[in-house]
């Protein structure tokens, strides 16, 4: 599809320009609040410690390293398309505290390199806005899965109407291309972002995408009135048939 591999470039293109400052302004923007929530989609997503996790738009690998402490006896892999988020991932990673437990791969959440049924676990933050085809985003985090695996997808979303959203369009709309100027050298790319989330599904949709791919138990949560939203489902569990005899 012509259209969905030019926008695909585009997005790739702008965060291989951002790396460099991407981490800072994350942390900027967000006040912070993006590592409570990778905390917390991590905690729903690594039960035992023993997972293979998936970790699909890894960027600079924050999602994989937060992942990381607790995968005792695991192995995060991180995906991501853009090569210059993944050098700046790497470089973070030999100064972890457990590099063995984290890897990264070059390529698309679109084309996934794995097998089927490999992950115990996908986890994904900040992504689903910027992937051309969502269907099939789900569809493939499907099934790289295990039977009973979860995925955990964290993004952001336009809130519930009232004075929140109109304090947070103000912020996101005004503010945040502003900072994307001042700290980043880079307005279009944070521009991009604030419409990217004024454009995007409502979080309901979210959940009916993940049903429709084979999805079971979704449940959603809302964080800042909605500004931010985490979605969890579990790939159904095929129950032998059982023969009478």
């Amino acid at each position: 599809m012509p259209d969905q591999n030019s926008r695909d470039r585009a997005v790739r293109t702008m965060f291989d320009q951002i790396a460099r400052r991407y981490d800072l302004l994350n942390r900027v923007i967000s006040l912070r609040l993006d590592i409570h929530w990778r905390k917390q989609a991590i905690a729903a997503a690594v039960q035992s410690g023993n997972e293979t996790v998936l970790d699909l738009g890894t960027g600079t690998g924050d999602l994989a390293f937060t992942a990381a402490p607790r995968l005792t006896g695991g192995k995060i892999v991180g995906v991501d398309f853009s090569v210059a988020m993944l050098r700046i991932a790497e470089a973070k990673r030999a100064k972890t505290a457990h590099p063995s437990r984290v890897s990264f791969v070059l390529g698309s959440a679109l084309a996934l390199p794995f097998r089927d049924q490999t992950f115990d676990a996908v986890v994904t933050a900040f992504v689903l806005r910027n992937i051309s085809n969502l269907d099939l985003f789900f569809a493939n985090s499907y099934r790289a899965l295990k039977p009973g695996g979860r995925l955990v997808a964290l993004d952001m979303f336009p809130p519930a109407r009232g004075w929140f959203s109109a304090l947070y369009s103000l912020y996101f709309h005004r503010w945040v291309p502003w900072l994307g100027r001042i700290l980043g050298g880079h307005r279009s790319a944070y521009s991009y972002l604030s419409e990217s989330v004024r454009r995007f599904d409502p979080p309901e949709a979210i959940t009916e995408k993940m049903r429709h791919s084979g999805f079971s138990r979704v449940t959603l949560q809302k964080f800042l009135s909605g500004a931010v939203c985490m979605h969890i489902g579990q790939k159904t569990v095929v129950q032998p048939e059982t023969v009478d005899v």
